[in-house]
């Protein structure tokens, strides 16, 4: 059975299917895969669709589409999406966002943010770098 899924202890792909919904201020694809509360992975993500973290989350994350980030999740990353939004959370690392950016309160950002368009809540914790311009 082949259902787009990959999942080992390194890696893990999902590919999803058409937009659907809209969470926060950018419209995003119908979450297509979660990691939820409870749960921890270690390594690299790869992914086609809408992902949220709820969890826990170390290594890296790459995709041309939409990641969020849950109130409550832990995550340490080098991040490079088209898509990124902090529901909550904290949030280690540097984040690339190729078409938008979005932390709401009660987010906490530690790292570099580089995208073209930034949104930050009333009441997130940021403490790094921001660079707002195209992503090469």
């Amino acid at each position: 059975m082949n259902d787009g899924l990959r999942n080992d202890t390194t890696e893990m792909r999902y590919s999803a299917g058409p937009m659907a919904n809209d969470v926060g201020h950018a419209a995003v694809a119908e979450i297509t895969a979660l990691l939820g509360r409870g749960t921890a992975f270690e390594g690299k993500l790869m992914f086609e669709g809408c992902v949220r973290i709820d969890g826990a989350f170390k290594g890296s994350i790459v995709s041309q589409d939409t990641l969020i980030i849950g109130d409550g999740a832990d995550v340490e990353a080098e991040i490079d999406v088209a898509t990124v939004i902090v529901r909550g959370g904290t949030v280690r690392g540097n984040i690339r966002a190729k078409k938008s950016l979005e932390l709401h309160a009660p987010a906490k950002m530690i790292g570099s943010l580089h995208s073209p368009s930034l949104f930050i809540d009333r009441g997130v914790e940021f403490d790094g770098t921001c660079k707002m311009a195209p992503v090469e």
